[in-house]
């Protein structure tokens, strides 16, 4: 489905954030990057969604080359993008912050398609449809943010830090829903600071360190390595 061939990328004041990476996604799965924080894992995510200037590599879609897309055009071919820090519209309701996910959409019919299915994935949305965002709680919000991503039922959905902010158990609703997402069709590649939780739930794992691969793995195997462990789990085996 994603193949990220050495790929290095990064931005004006900082050309070479990520440097020579490798990355792969199948179909349906979710496949979590961890790493240090400053280690560039955002910043593949970005690339991807075209905002970063890439220096060399490809990133292909089915085989065909995103690099030098635009954000809709990446959209257009499938991808979705849920950013750090749950970026709703306060002043919105979550139904219209829902139907700004689906502005490629001429269609109507395929826009109430859309409020259909991201209700039936998230029924809370459904019933604080017509409240403002900024009265909604924070994992609350995150889902406004998954479901509004959702509205035109990408192959692929990026998340970044998808966690953030939240408590445990919101982040662990906020993971099983993600895992719901899997199951239904739609692969995850995400970025986590909560490694081992990001570990339990996904299906494989890359481990980046100052812009390069350092590891991947079965998420299993990763779990219980030694040095990711001691590293980038907070505890040692």
């Amino acid at each position: 489905m994603l193949s990220i061939t050495s790929l290095s990328a990064g931005y004006a004041a900082a050309p070479d954030v990520i440097k020579n990476i490798h990355i792969d996604v199948k179909e349906a799965e979710m496949v979590s990057i961890i790493g240090p924080n400053g280690a560039g894992k955002s910043t593949i995510l970005r690339s991807i969604f075209g905002f970063t200037r890439v220096s060399s590599g490809s990133i292909l879609f089915y085989g065909e080359e995103c690099i030098g897309l635009k954000p809709q055009g990446i959209v257009r071919k499938g991808i979705g993008y849920v950013p750090q820090g749950r970026s709703v519209f306060p002043s919105m309701t979550v139904r219209e912050n829902l139907e700004m996910g689906a502005f490629t959409l001429s269609n109507r019919v395929d826009v109430e398609h859309g409020f259909s299915s991201v209700y039936s994935q998230f029924p809370i949305l459904f019933k604080k449809r017509n409240i403002m965002t900024r009265n909604l709680s924070g994992g609350e919000q995150q889902m406004v943010a998954l479901g509004r991503a959702l509205m035109l039922h990408p192959k692929l959905l990026l998340l970044d830090e998808p966690s953030i902010g939240l408590s445990p158990k919101i982040t662990q609703e906020v993971f099983e829903k993600c895992r719901d997402i899997c199951r239904s069709g739609t692969a995850i590649l995400m970025v986590e600071q909560n490694a081992h939780m990001a570990l339990e739930y996904s299906n494989r794992g890359y481990v980046l360190e100052l812009g390069e691969n350092r590891l991947e793995g079965s998420a299993s195997s990763l779990l219980h390595d030694k040095k990711v462990a001691e590293l980038y789990l907070g505890k040692s085996m």
